[in-house]
């Protein structure tokens, strides 16, 4: 992915319709090389310009669903304690007590633990992957505790929220959370790479262009003319 700050692609873009008016004012560019005729350059930017609207157009998605998941996750602690509450005075076994007090720390420890959003602006965090198992982990042991809790008759709660069928059915509302997330994230990261091939692709970017132009700028007008001292003066970055 690119190294290039957010700031910096849209800059690059920017620029690009920038450098593209200065030179549509020289009269004697005319360039031998289809990439940097007047057309094509402004064909270009709207290309590029549309793809940075796509981009953030799937990071506001995906900022979204990480905070849907974090509200349907807010619950689970809570829940786990609701349930251990009952487990302890239906009379059941040590060792089985033991197991669900075992699932219930491993999801409640998860639970406890900074989750920071997946913020792609640079673009995937090291952080992200962790983040991910973390809740897709809480899920799963989550699923186990309620597989156990269906073979214990003596588990009869009278409150609603931690009946089996209820339990269920917030289990899958968490994995669905979770695959939104997953879904986003994987659609913005293809919008990313086809952003960064208009704008970084050999020859044809946005920034190999801006070097061409300005090497033909210089070719027409010479290294101290003002038409170059203008174009030149026009930055691009490279993602590099």
């Amino acid at each position: 992915m690119s190294s290039t700050s957010e700031v910096g692609h849209a800059k690059n873009v920017a620029n690009l319709q920038k450098i593209t008016q200065q030179v549509s004012t020289y009269s004697r560019y005319n360039p031998p090389i289809a990439d940097i005729t007047l057309p094509n350059l402004q064909a270009l930017y709207y290309s590029a310009n549309a793809k940075l609207t796509e981009v953030g157009d799937k990071r506001n998605a995906n900022k979204n669903a990480i905070v849907a998941r974090q509200t349907t996750f807010e619950n689970l602690s809570s829940t786990c304690t609701s349930i251990m509450n009952v487990l302890e005075i239906v009379g059941l076994p040590q060792g089985t007590l033991d197991q669900a007090r075992s699932l219930t720390q491993t999801i409640q420890g998860s639970s406890r633990k900074s989750n920071p959003p997946i913020e792609k602006g640079e673009e995937t965090p090291k952080s992200s992957s962790t983040s991910r198992q973390s809740f897709t982990s809480k899920a799963e042991n989550f699923g186990l505790l309620i597989q156990m809790l269906s073979t214990l008759p003596a588990y009869t709660p009278n409150e609603d929220n931690i009946k089996l069928q209820n339990l269920s059915i917030y289990h899958e509302s968490l994995k669905a959370a979770t695959l939104i997330v997953d879904q986003t994230v994987s659609e913005l990261n293809t919008k990313i790479i086809e952003r960064d091939k208009i704008l970084y692709a050999d020859e044809t970017g946005v920034y190999p262009i801006s070097l061409k132009i300005k090497k033909y700028v210089k070719s027409l007008y010479g290294a101290t003319s003002p038409e170059f001292t203008t174009v030149s003066a026009i930055e691009f970055t490279d993602r590099k």
